[in-house]
């Protein structure tokens, strides 16, 4: 059973010059965990902590020979900076790999030096998912410098929202609403809700005149 969405994880170039955007320019308090990470991850890590939704987890490749790293370059290859991966908990991720591989999803072998499992984005709709153990970091969190929380909602947009509810409600057995048409957004979507952590909402566009559904257009949606 998925727990929560604990964090999000963006991929950088430069790493020092990303920390500084969340801490200086968004006054999010930060912890730099690079100094162990390197070692066992192969990857310069820190984390932003802010109080409310989902902590946001930076990531910058640091040693090619490192799983981890490997992957991150292959992302920043591919697609620039950006979310590379939500990350879900499950009291067992092990166990939860076999119920979601059985429910449809691409569950990927696990990954030499990894804590969690791996959803290839084939069966997610463009998102890497990944699923920690329960509490899976345990640094509190504290008020930012700038009023500003956690992620709050994370927006993916798709071609088919029939389908995306298939893959997060069905398969990762996640709580949805219904579908809404929003006229204003020029878009249809629905919202699912992790029990904690932000929400994450699908949306397809249907009006191209409307600047959200016309940035779906520019996605190739």
């Amino acid at each position: 059973m998925i727990t929560a969405m604990p964090r999000i994880a963006i991929a950088l170039h430069d790493f020092d010059a990303g920390v500084a955007t969340f801490r200086d320019q968004l006054g999010l308090p930060i912890m730099d965990i690079s100094a162990s990470s390197v070692d066992s991850l192969g990857a310069k890590l820190a984390m932003c902590v802010p109080e409310g939704g989902s902590n946001i987890e930076l990531m910058s490749p640091a040693n090619p020979d490192a799983p981890l790293s490997q992957s991150l370059s292959r992302f920043l290859e591919r697609r620039g900076e950006g979310l590379f991966a939500l990350m879900l908990e499950a009291p067992d991720p092990d166990e939860e790999a076999i119920g979601l591989a059985e429910r449809g999803l691409n569950v990927l072998p696990l990954m030499p030096g990894a804590s969690g499992r791996d959803v290839h984005p084939n069966s997610t709709h463009g998102v890497l998912i990944r699923v920690y153990p329960t509490s899976s970091f345990s640094g509190g969190t504290s008020p930012s410098r700038s009023g500003l929380s956690g992620i709050m909602r994370v927006l993916i947009a798709v071609r088919d929202l029939g389908r995306a509810r298939t893959a997060y409600q069905t398969g990762f057995g996640l709580p949805c609403d219904p579908e809404q048409d929003d006229e204003s957004r020029g878009v249809q979507s629905f919202l699912c809700r992790p029990p904690a952590g932000g929400t994450i909402e699908f949306l397809t566009p249907t009006d191209p005149a409307r600047p959200v559904a016309a940035e779906g257009g520019r996605l190739g949606l």
